[in-house]
């Protein structure tokens, strides 16, 4: 194995590692094999890479496939393997070095502390519930409960067997508390609160990601996201049921009192608040932070704007299509992937709430807070995400593949 197929195998890996979707690393490491004077075909999918790499000096392909686990988003480091990529092109690093730097970038610590993550998943929960129009107790419990979820994560990241059922535990553990504290604190909105506090898991972006790469042709890829998607969202519904059924048989039931929602005004800090907690969630790098807390700005802001003349699925268009649009000319002026930003205020427009609340409606019988039944918007809100970031390509051309 040469150095440059060594190089485009651990690229591969290392990008998928950081979340990169199925049909951007393809295009990627194509960009990147011709770089190095290699012909390379690839096969992208959540659990396994096939990389086919053929040069002009060995006409006999070199056939790897690896085998993988999903990878997690850390925005930081997919920047800084771009980075390198720019670097080896432009002669500052041979590919010995670039090799070197690869490793070093795939082992790099997590740049945010372990309370930094931690206060990320509380403030998450809780504005989560003020975007929601929840009252103040709501926001208030949904914020402790979202912290008392991070310390399941921590156990889970150091035993492979708890991190299988790590979801629908995070949902039966948020349950559960919820209901217990309705017997002190009976002017929370159980499933409200409930569903702020596991906000987090909720794989909005996995259903969009996998629906985006089915619109790219990466049928097996995307299927398989999707599906994978579909199950977290099942596992964490089954958890809530099984919490709140638990609550009910052994708690004794209270009238529940409606509070005083939150003021209008503060959708507008709690955008603020989950753009910068997706800062930390995401590892973006503090310089690429200011962009994604403005691409979360966008992307409510134009959603907003655009819901006073359109309806919920056409206003997710506008607002794909302005964040599209917007990190395209991210990636031309920064000369940084678009991915940094575009994920940032794509996963503010995510459905991934409305599919747990119609996923609940569907089942129980019952709408929470106030919402309609919204399967069919739901499916259509998905597709106006995908189609605007398609039609977003078209108006500014990305000039990056990732």
């Amino acid at each position: 194995m040469t150095q440059q197929q060594t190089f485009i195998i651990q690229l591969g890996t290392a990008l998928h590692q950081f979340g990169t979707p199925a049909y951007r690393l393809e295009s990627h490491l194509k960009n990147v094999s011709a770089l190095l004077g290699l012909q390379g075909s690839f096969l992208i999918m959540p659990t396994a890479l096939t990389f086919i790499l053929a040069s002009e000096t060995d006409p006999r392909p070199l056939n790897h496939i690896v085998r993988v686990m999903p990878g997690d988003l850390d925005l930081g480091s997919l920047a800084r393997t771009d980075e390198l990529v720019e670097e080896l092109d432009s002669g500052q690093r041979t590919l010995e070095q670039a090799i070197e730097r690869l490793e070093e970038i795939k082992n790099k610590p997590n740049p945010y502390s372990a309370f930094s993550t931690f206060l990320a998943f509380g403030f998450s929960g809780g504005a989560f519930s003020m975007l929601m129009g929840a009252g103040w107790n709501d926001v208030l419990w949904a914020t402790l409960l979202s912290m008392v979820n991070f310390f399941l994560v921590i156990a889970a990241s150091k035993s492979n067997r708890f991190a299988n059922m790590l979801e629908p535990l995070v949902a039966l553990m948020s349950a559960l508390l919820a209901s217990i504290i309705t017997q002190f604190d009976p002017s929370i909105n159980v499933s409200l609160v409930v569903l702020s506090a596991i906000i987090i898991f909720i794989p909005g972006l996995s259903l969009t990601l996998g629906l985006a790469e089915l619109s790219h042709k990466h049928l097996v890829s995307g299927t398989a996201r999707f599906m994978d998607g579909l199950m977290t969202l099942f596992k964490l519904y089954f958890g809530t049921v099984l919490g709140l059924t638990i609550g009910k048989l052994l708690l004794p039931q209270v009238d529940y009192i409606a509070p005083i929602a939150v003021p209008g005004w503060t959708a507008w800090l709690a955008i603020v608040i989950l753009s910068a907690t997706l800062v930390v969630m995401f590892k973006s790098r503090l310089k690429d932070a200011p962009w994604g807390i403005l691409s979360g700005f966008l992307a409510y802001t134009s959603t907003l704007l655009a819901s006073n003349y359109l309806d919920v699925s056409l206003s997710a268009f506008v607002g794909a299509f302005v964040i599209g649009v917007y990190s395209n000319l991210f990636a031309r002026w920064m000369k940084a992937p678009a991915l940094i930003v575009s994920l940032q205020g794509v996963v503010l427009l995510v459905p991934g709430s409305k599919v747990y609340i119609g996923l609940n409606t569907m089942i129980s019988g019952q709408n929470m807070a106030g919402d309609n039944p919204i399967g069919p918007q739901t499916f259509l809100i998905f597709m106006s995400l995908v189609a605007g970031l398609i039609f977003s390509n078209v108006a500014v051309a990305p000039k990056r593949s990732l």
